[in-house]
């Protein structure tokens, strides 16, 4: 059986999106493994190629059905026509309507099953506001695009000796937001989505363990009741629901023990409470996938790193773990 094909969109025109994408495309084997047409800009494509040197070869597409999956091309599906002068590293309108062009399109190719995952490369939220378009993230893209209601981010980090993988409550808001989102029915929905997410990546019963918000879980009411009131009545009833859950538990020591093997994901309350462990394991490999969209979507976690675009130095390493979790994730599926 083929590989399943995935959509990757090429992220902001004026980070390190394009240079991170040529550089997996030149990767040996990597055809035999991926089926994967970039929806991004034929000239920056290009441009990244020269800059980094590589034997690499930008073939335009009109259509998915147009790519050739030949070792040493790179099939992109010609979503802009940006000047190959565009700035590296800088805030620019025209690239950060591009990237939410690419998101877009990728969106619509997998709504119409033309492809059977999106994988996304970074995109720089001031420049996407630049262009008027006025999204937190591309969680809230895909949500919105899509009209997903129950949605959450999940984290995975694939160091050895065991997988640490996070899901979060609430992301991209000020830690005052983030606390007042601790509600029952929200913390309920992602200890659903927590569950969802783990068997469609084959664990059948799947541990969730639910870290508190508050330090030593609030300790019995003493260093706050949010955790009393808010999360162990959604933990009580998930466990009714069949849901193998837990908690709250001290976040100082809960990811310590999935690490482990006690637990197979953690539901954590807001955003650096999960970003910090993950990215404290593996930066280099860590994924960010958004669970309850209609489709699989896997991306980079990192961002447009504007201070090195252009020099050539960004790592791919995170892309090529996206890419290969969304193979994973769409051949599933696929095989269910």
């Amino acid at each position: 059986m083929s590989a399943p094909l995935v959509a990757l969109t090429m992220g902001d025109p004026a980070g390190i999106g394009p240079e991170i994408v040529a550089r997996a495309f030149a990767e040996e084997g990597f055809c035999r493994e991926n089926r994967v047409v970039v929806v991004g800009d034929r000239a920056i494509l290009e441009r990244a190629v020269r800059l980094l040197g590589l034997p690499l070869r930008v073939n335009a597409v009109s259509d998915p059905g147009e790519a050739c999956f030949e070792p040493g091309t790179v099939d992109v599906l010609t979503e802009t026509e940006l000047p190959e002068d565009l700035p590296f590293g800088e805030l620019d309108a025209r690239a950060g309507d591009a990237a939410f062009r690419y998101v877009r399109r990728a969106v619509e190719l997998a709504l119409e099953g033309r492809v059977a995952a999106v994988a996304t490369a970074p995109l720089n939220k001031e420049a996407l506001h630049l262009a008027g378009h006025r999204y937190p993230g591309h969680t809230e893209i895909l949500a919105d695009l899509t009209g997903t209601r129950d949605y959450a981010m999940m984290l995975v980090a694939e160091a050895a000796p065991s997988a640490l993988r996070v899901i979060h409550v609430s992301t991209h808001v000020s830690l005052r937001e983030a606390i007042e989102r601790v509600e029952p029915e929200r913390e309920l929905t992602v200890i659903r989505l927590a569950q969802g997410a783990m068997r469609r990546i084959g664990i059948e019963r799947p541990r969730v363990a639910v870290a508190g918000l508050n330090p030593h879980a609030g300790e019995n009411g003493l260093f706050g009741t949010e955790d009393a009131e808010k999360i162990r009545p959604a933990v009580e009833r998930a466990r009714k629901e069949g849901i193998e859950a837990s908690g709250p538990w001290p976040p100082d020591t809960v990811f310590l023990r999935a690490r482990q093997g006690e637990f197979d994901i953690v539901v954590v309350q807001y955003h650096d409470q999960g970003h910090i462990p993950v990215k404290l394991l593996g930066f280099e490999g860590g994924v960010n996938v958004t669970v309850g969209l209609p489709f699989f979507r896997t991306s980079v976690d990192h961002g447009t790193a504007f201070d090195i675009a252009g020099t050539g130095k960004a790592d791919h390493s995170s892309l090529l773990a996206a890419l290969a979790l969304a193979r994973e994730l769409a051949g599933s599926e696929e095989r269910s």
